[in-house]
């Protein structure tokens, strides 16, 4: 392809949001390739199938920026009354705007401005019309909320979203008395003696007692989310079949109502057959999803055929959640559907394709089973957050980034996402030629178009129940990494996204439901983005792994009070692999480092290690041995737990010494992702002393709200 005149390529990538270059990890300017930019140019949707046609795209975005008159969504921090940028064609006669502004609560309010009055900010040529920007106030304040303005002008009508919001989320108050602590675990990894071979929503609720005996206030673990786990099989919690449902994967079937009125499903459950499938998954050291889940379906399915054929009150409270999850049924049909047709939507004749699921293409039965899982899922998760709010602790759940591509949001909600991109990030110094996460990028302009509707619904529905809530890759609201189709992980462009926007919903969200957010912000993280989790109050992760730094005099940066503080997270090694430097092992085995570049690690971890014994010593926290892993595991959590942090959680894993990590990002069949027990059952762990001691003294020591300094 002949190259384009760069400066008409970097315009129209500007007024995309495309980001031309950026600072890798090292703080060298990388360049994007003008192939690279025209490709993401054309998965946002110009029309640009060469560089030729970038003259006459720039051209038409021009027009169709002035030609839409206001901008589809407009900020109002605090309630505060806002100015609307109203861009019109200049005429001699102006005329008179009528505003129409409908508040969420339902109330209207009308009036008129004369357009000839309205302040000009900026006056422009587009294809000889001659535009003009305005300055719209809007003449009161507004509520918090999200609140529809139509504007009429010129025979012609716009609208926009204005969301009106604090300019911080909701932070639960300030200082030591708010301090708490908590424990993580990924739900599968957390089994028991009476579980089906994973963790379960009873299983959760059992642990959530026992933090709350030992007088803690957070439970965290990863995504709960709907996965793939027959065929196709996507265990990875990152990887979802939708952000707006629950993991039927997770329901204790025996604790569903109707188990007690069904007699057939009651002698499935004690059938020699079942339970000796459910002791062959315990004896596992490693989930057998599809095994696992076909045996839960098997009861549910069970379980929903005699619901269905016994009319109960509990129809009506069926009937309820159907009604207030109007999406519901579209999802129970899609996953259906897709039993039918064994194939990803991509795969499914046109009509299915588009989105039209008529009675005859998917079977009744399994549409139905779908529902009542869903319903199911729902009860126990919403069981689990009123114990833990009766005993004082929150659940921490965590929201991820993207979605499985063959799954239910980017078939349903296939406007909102860029098929012709995957999101990822550049290459660093662990992953040498970038990351592919597979999953398609959010439009974002697709997303203001859309009100943010999609977004927002997921927000809710985790919200509903979390008291903490973990945004992955916070960077995403600023900036995102996207690869093209067809090119490297290293190719790579970042695109710009409406931050401001994000961070207003986040802050009206949180506040309606009183929940702490937290942003994964690990990595390279550009300074803006820090300085804008501050000022909107969201709170920072703070990783000693991440922090510790070869310095003698000040190892590790400061913990900031508005964190989430660990030792690890679960992309990372335990931390007594970290300690033995076992993670560097793997990498060579991987051919991530070469020898020479092991021995550098393996120096640059010794000074690390030096540095940071060096500062427990001083602040009187290690008094043992300097081998004495668990020693030092002690002081590192004691160091945490007496820090200004808001929460400091930690690993139940790491409190027995656990070497195997439960992910490590960029591999597949090398390690068991996803898949990997906790070593020891729920009963034991309980009774453990090296468990049960440190999480007692991380407790006296956040309760005393000790400062280190």
């Amino acid at each position: 392809m002949a190259r384009p005149p760069v400066h008409g390529l970097s315009t129209l990538a500007r007024m995309h949001g495309v980001q031309t270059a950026f600072y890798d990890v090292e703080r060298r300017r990388q360049q994007a390739s003008p192939e690279a930019i025209l490709l993401v140019l054309r998965a946002l949707g110009a029309p640009v199938e060469s560089f030729a046609d970038v003259s006459d795209a720039l051209r038409e975005h021009r027009q169709e920026l002035w030609a839409r008159a206001v901008e589809p969504v407009t900020v109002a921090w605090e309630g505060q009354p806002v100015d609307i940028d109203l861009r019109l064609p200049a005429t001699p006669s102006e005329g008179t705007v009528r505003c129409h502004l409908a508040l969420e609560s339902g109330e209207a309010r009308n009036w008129t401005s004369d357009v000839g009055e309205l302040p000009v900010v900026q006056s422009v040529f587009v294809d000889g019309v001659r535009y003009q920007a305005r300055k719209l106030s809007l003449p009161f304040p507004l509520p918090w909320g999200y609140h529809r303005l139509a504007l009429e002008c010129g025979g012609k009508q716009f609208e926009t979203l204005l969301i009106s919001g604090p300019r911080r989320a909701y932070g639960r108050g300030e200082g030591a008395a708010t301090k708490s602590w908590g424990v993580f675990l990924p739900l599968y990894a957390l089994h028991s003696r009476r579980g089906w071979g994973a963790g379960d929503f009873s299983d959760l609720r059992a642990l959530v007692d026992e933090v709350a005996g030992l007088r803690g206030s957070v439970v965290a673990t990863l995504p709960l989310l709907a996965s793939f786990l027959q065929h196709p099989l996507e265990p990875s919690p990152y990887a979802p079949v939708s952000r707006l449902f629950w993991n039927e994967f997770y329901v204790d079937v025996t604790c569903v109502p109707e188990l007690q009125k069904c007699p057939s499903a009651q002698a499935i459950v004690a059938s020699p057959e079942v339970q000796q499938e459910v002791e062959a998954l315990r004896s596992q050291a490693l989930i057998d999803y599809r095994r696992g889940m076909a045996l839960k379906r098997r009861v549910l399915e069970e379980l929903a055929r005699c619901f269905s054929a016994e009319r109960s009150q509990r129809h009506n409270a069926l009937a309820h959640f159907v009604e207030a999850h109007p999406s519901l049924e579209d999802y129970a049909r899609f996953r259906a559907t897709i039993e039918r047709q064994r194939a990803p939507w991509s795969a499914w004749p046109q009509p299915l394709r588009d989105g039209v699921l008529k009675a005859g293409d998917y079977d009744e039965g399994v549409k139905h089973y779908h529902l009542y899982a869903q319903w199911v899922a729902q009860e126990q998760m919403q069981a689990l957050c009123e114990r833990g709010r009766a005993a004082g602790v929150t659940l921490c759940l965590d929201l991820p980034l993207g979605v499985h591509p063959d799954g239910y949001d980017v078939w349903r909600e296939r406007d909102l996402f860029a098929l012709g991109a995957t999101a990822g990030s550049p290459p660093d110094t662990f992953f040498t030629k970038g990351q592919d996460w597979g999953f398609p990028p959010l439009h974002p302009e697709a997303m203001r178009k859309h009100g943010y509707r999609y977004s927002i619904d997921c927000l809710r529905h985790h919200l509903q129940h979390a008291g903490i809530l973990r945004l992955d890759h916070i960077m995403s609201l600023h900036h995102l990494y996207w690869i093209p189709r067809g090119l490297e992980a290293r190719d790579g462009v970042y695109l710009r996204y409406p931050w401001e926007e994000l961070y207003a919903i986040l802050s009206v969200e949180s506040h309606r439901q009183g929940a702490l957010i937290v942003g994964e912000d690990l990595g390279t993280v550009p300074r803006y983005v820090r300085k804008a989790m501050a000022k909107h109050n969201i709170h920072r992760t703070y990783v000693v792994q991440f922090e510790l730094r070869p310095e003698r005099r000040r190892p590790l940066g400061p913990v900031p009070a508005a964190s989430v503080a660990s030792v690890n997270t679960h992309d990372m090694p335990p931390f007594a692999a970290f300690w033995r430097g076992l993670d560097i092992d793997d990498r060579l085995k991987r051919g991530l480092l070469d020898d020479k570049g092991a021995r550098s690690e393996r120096r640059s971890r010794r000074l690390l290690k030096q540095s940071f014994l060096a500062l427990l010593k001083r602040r009187g926290l290690l008094k043992g041995a300097d081998d004495d892993e668990r020693d030092v595991l002690r002081a590192c959590l004691a160091f945490l737990s007496a820090s200004p942090a808001r929460v400091v959680l930690v690993s139940l894993e790491n409190l027995w010494l656990e070497t195997r990590p439960q992910n490590v990002p960029g591999t597949s069949d090398e390690h068991p992702n996803w898949r990997r027990k906790a070593y020891y059952a729920l009963e034991a762990f309980r009774h453990m002393p090296e468990v049960v001691e440190v999480l007692q003294e991380m407790g006296r020591l956040r309760e005393r709200g000790k400062r280190l300094r």
